[in-house]
This record gives structure tokens, C-alpha cells and sequence, in this order.
């Protein structure tokens, strides 16, 4: 089968690989269907930072059933969403549901091979079964929005609560999206990304210019310097923590969602103020899907395409061939993107005019490019190179 192996750093090569290795219990053949790039994918191309090569990348993942499960409770020709974490089953965690907690768990894309190949063999404990009509592009979106949602319900939500979200890449809207639906009443929406802030201003909420000045002094203004009751960070810079906690109203939470990529010195005056103003800070990491029924990744099922919008986050929509060319493109920062999506299977392929006519993102990325091709130097002489197929969508 075919997969897009990282062999080292910026080196990925799509090529042949024997089929999936069975893991965990009653492994379920599974047919990747949509695979969503996340920041730490990035990292891992472009740093190396990881637990080695090679590696087939991919956590965020969608596909389709190719066989019935054990317990009957999966039939070939469902389409579900594939939690990535697998549990050792002798972790004190794991009895209590709380995998992504334990010390000695598995993981797609990261610890073992993930979704960016074929098929891939997974628990049926980690398939969570797509309501009929969910499209594979949008069941890729299931892990985020688990993530975002799993952050958010760490806050208790007072009566006419407001809150600031950090950071409007897509897990940033996702939890400003859970707030919402949770019931704080304001949520304010920061970034220095213009076409980020037209992304939050689509999905119905109140944008700050963090370009303007920073994140908490405009939260402070907009609020009449009470604060915000639920801070969450979720652009995993130092300088944003600080500035979650110096948004906060007295008694307020602060959320840390975003997995710091720089250092953060703790100044006496941030400390005060979390004393003085009896601040809580909560963390979070990664999401559940226990027990049954009421864990974060069903209730993300349940509300998808409904409550929950999707479609305007899709920036791109790639084919596993493009994965060498993508990746360079993400890690060198050579154009707009919000969340790009990898089209595995020709179901998810099928699906992808539709995504991008639907989303805001891809509108905006195009406009990107354009941009970027207007503007870009041409040799004396020679016709402008055309845009590569991955930078013009």
C-alpha cells in the first residue's frame, strides 16, 4: 500500500509499505479516508521533533470500516473517526478512561505509523461511527474539535459569562465554537492574523487586532477593564499565557490549551495577580471517548455540521502524492493556510471541490496566492513560473 514515509528531517518519500500490523484489541481493518495536518505534524517534518524515524505522520484521521467489528457494534462500509491514542491496558489510567493520561500509551502518527497511508488496522474501542452524510474531509476534524472541547469543559461556565479565546488557528475556533455552545454569551476572538480574524468574524464572533496591541489589553478594554471569565490560551507562546492570565476577571479561569513552543518566566506581577484576582488556572491534554455516550468525542459527533461549523476552516485539501511538496510548503511558511486536510482515499478525493467551494479559508488561501503571485520577482526574460496545484487551491 502506498504512505508518505518522514525518513528524517524534511525528508518525506511517498512510497510502497507492507500492509498494517494489527494493534490492541480487536483490531478493526480500517480504509484511511481524510487526514488533517496538525502544528505537531509540522514540527515533526520540519525539527524532527518526535520519537524517531521512520514514521508515516497523521493523528487527525477519518476512514472507512473495511470489515465488521468483533461485538458487531461496526459493519464494512462505515465511516468513522479514529481516536489515535491506543492505552496499555495496565495503566491505572486506562480503568478509568482517561487514556491520553497515562504514561505508557500508543499513538498514531507520532509513536507508531499514522494515517497517512491506505489503510491502517485500529481498535474497535477507538472507532467512533460518523452520522450517515458526514463527509470523510469533516470526519478528519473530529480530533481537534475533541481537543478544543475537552479544554473548554474544564471551565465552569458562571451565569452571563464572557471569555477571550488566544489564537484563531482552527483548535482556537473550536474552542471559541464550545463556549458558545456551552453558554458563555461574549466571546471574544484574538489574533495578529487578519484573514484568522475574518475566519472568527464568519463564525459569528467579536474579533481583537492582537496585531494592534496585545491580547489582554484589548480583552480589558472591550470588557470595561473587568476581564474575561474563562481565558483560553490556545497559541502556545509564553507571551500569551501571560497575557491569558492579565485577562482574566477576578475569580476567573484560565485554560492553557496551547502546548508552549518558547519558555515563560512567571513575573511577580503576573503571580499577584493570580493570587490577588483567585485565579484558576486549569490544563488540559488531548481529549476522551470514555465512557459510551458522554465523552468529548461523541458529543463533537453529535454536534458537527450543526451546532459545530467545520467547513470554513478547510484552507486545503491535498492528495497523499502532494505530501513531500505540502509539508515543505507548511514548514517554510510559503502561504496562507489554515487547516489543511489530505484526501487519502478516492472517496475523500470525490469530496474535495465541495469542501473548499463551501469554506472561507480556501477562499481566503487563494486570495493568498494571488497575492503572493503578483507580487512575486520574474527573471528578465523568462515567463513567471505557474503556482504548484497545492499553492493555487
Amino acid at each position: 500500500m502506498k504512505a508518505a514515509v518522514l525518513e528524517g528531517v524534511r525528508s518525506l518519500v511517498v512510497r510502497d509499505v507492507p500492509p498494517p500490523e494489527p494493534v490492541g484489541v480487536d483490531p478493526v481493518l480500517v480504509r484511511v479516508g481524510a487526514v488533517g495536518v496538525c502544528g505537531s505534524d509540522v514540527l515533526r517534518y520540519g525539527v524532527g521533533k518526535g520519537y524517531g524515524f521512520p514514521l508515516v505522520l497523521g493523528h487527525e484521521m477519518s476512514g472507512t470500516v473495511e470489515e465488521d467489528s468483533a461485538d458487531g457494534m461496526l459493519v464494512a462500509g462505515d465511516r468513522v473517526a479514529i481516536f489515535p491514542c491506543i492505552p496499555d491496558p495496565t495503566d491505572p489510567m486506562t480503568e478509568i478512561g482517561e487514556y491520553t493520561l497515562g504514561d505508557r500509551y500508543d499513538y498514531f502518527g507520532s509513536r507508531r505509523d499514522g494515517g497517512l497511508e491506505e489503510y491502517l488496522r485500529v481498535p474497535a474501542r477507538n472507532l467512533v461511527k460518523l452520522p450517515a452524510g458526514t463527509s470523510l474531509i469533516a470526519g478528519a476534524m473530529v480530533e481537534p474539535a475533541g481537543v478544543a472541547l475537552h479544554a473548554v469543559r474544564k471551565a465552569v461556565v458562571p451565569p452571563n459569562a464572557s471569555a477571550l479565546v488566544i489564537g484563531a488557528g482552527p483548535i482556537g475556533l473550536f474552542a471559541a465554537q464550545w463556549l458558545r455552545i456551552l453558554g458563555v454569551v461574549r466571546v471574544l476572538v484574538a489574533d495578529v492574523d487578519a484573514r484568522k480574524r475574518t475566519v472568527a468574524a464568519q463564525l459569528g464572533f467579536e474579533t481583537l487586532d492582537a496585531s494592534a496591541a496585545p491580547s489582554d489589553e484589548l480583552a480589558l478594554a472591550a470588557t470595561g477593564g473587568r476581564g474575561v471569565d474563562i481565558s483560553v490560551e490556545a497559541s502556545g507562546l509564553g507571551v500569551t499565557f501571560l497575557q491569558a492570565v492579565h485577562a482574566a476577571a477576578h475569580r476567573g479561569q484560565v485554560v492553557l490549551l496551547g502546548d508552549l513552543s518558547t519558555d515563560v518566566a512567571l513575573p511577580k506581577e503576573a503571580v499577584s495577580r493570580i493570587l490577588r484576582r483567585e485565579l484558576v488556572l486549569r490544563g488540559t491534554w488531548n481529549a476522551t471517548i470514555a465512557p459510551r455516550v458522554t465523552n468529548d468525542w461523541e458529543m463533537v459527533v453529535a454536534c458537527l455540521g450543526r451546532t459545530l461549523a467545520v467547513d470554513d476552516l478547510v484552507s486545503h485539501v491535498e492528495t497523499l502524492d502532494d505530501a513531500p511538496a505540502v509539508f515543505a510548503r507548511l514548514a517554510d511558511r510559503a502561504g496562507w493556510s489554515n487547516k489543511t486536510v489530505f484526501a487519502v482515499s478516492a472517496e475523500a478525493l470525490a469530496e474535495r471541490d465541495a469542501a473548499l467551494a463551501a469554506s472561507l479559508s480556501a477562499r481566503l488561501a487563494g486570495e493568498d496566492a494571488a497575492e503572493r503571485a503578483a507580487t512575486a520577482p520574474v527573471s528578465q526574460g523568462a515567463p513567471a513560473a505557474p503556482l504548484a496545484p497545492e499553492v493555487a487551491r
